[in-house]
């Protein structure tokens, strides 16, 4: 019983750490279903319908982060941002909410316990495509910036 329980945690922590890792990825992972669903209903076949969902895929995720990157526009990162990080908070929702369920939780816990987990895991992949993107780049602070003068070791 002692073991079941804690091999439950483990399990239940993985699947966790899971979707942590992979929530800034469900923007690209969507888009390739996507893509992949309408090249293989095109007719085009299965190895084409699997190569360009791969492309698809990793397209967006690789535009993605170097339009974070690249451009220093607030209101622009904030959009980039939103859009990687609305389908990680959905997935996160539903996943949450759905192992609330599993766990015997009422109605109104798995609703909050799944709102809850979409506003973390949302958060959790706005800063994953940010750190992704790389620190930005500034000008170091100099000693005549904020003094007006240069710094001596005179005193």
């Amino acid at each position: 019983m002692f073991i079941s329980a804690i091999l439950s945690a483990l399990g239940l922590g993985v699947l966790v750490y899971l979707l942590f890792t992979l929530a800034v990825y469900a923007l690209p992972f969507f888009v390739a279903v996507t893509v992949g669903m309408y090249v293989y209903s095109a007719d085009a076949g299965l190895v084409a319908a699997i190569v360009s969902a791969f492309f698809a895929g990793a397209i967006t995720l690789v535009a993605g982060q170097i339009a974070f990157a690249t451009i220093r526009s607030v209101p622009v990162r904030f959009a980039i941002g939103a859009v990687y990080a609305a389908p990680a908070g959905i997935a996160g929702y539903h996943a949450i909410k759905g192992l609330s369920e599993i766990g015997g939780a009422g109605e109104t816990s798995t609703l909050v316990f799944g709102w809850i987990g979409a506003i973390v895991v949302g958060a959790t992949a706005w800063a994953r495509i940010a750190s992704l993107a790389g620190p930005d780049e500034e000008a170091p602070q100099t000693a005549i910036a904020t003094t007006g003068r240069r710094a001596t070791n005179d005193g």
